[in-house]
């Protein structure tokens, strides 16, 4: 089964990294400008690589232009898999340890 994800882009912000934003969201800042496709080339390869499957298995569903994405990974996988193989498992567990 895929797995379908909202994910925020911030293009040209001189380093790659995913995070939660204050919402919760995950938001993925890259290296690449937006302009012929670059950014989302980047996204793509990004999750791709972390996720130690092929590009063709990550799709933009929505979004292209846009910053906001629907993202669909084409891996059987649980949102809390992915954000622990994006690093970001340590920081969502800042989050619900907040909400308690």
């Amino acid at each position: 089964m895929a797995l379908t994800i909202e994910i925020k882009v911030v293009p040209s912000s001189g380093r790659q990294q995913c995070v939660l934003d204050k919402a919760g969201n995950l938001k993925c800042f890259l290296k690449n400008p937006p302009e012929r496709g670059l950014a989302n080339e980047e996204l793509i390869t990004l999750l791709a690589k972390a996720l130690h499957i092929s590009k063709q298995q990550v799709t933009i569903m929505l979004g292209a232009t846009g910053r906001k994405k629907i993202i669909k990974i084409n891996k059987v996988i649980t949102l809390p898999e992915l954000l622990r193989l994006l690093g970001v498992e340590v920081q969502q567990s800042l989050f619900e340890h907040k909400k308690k």
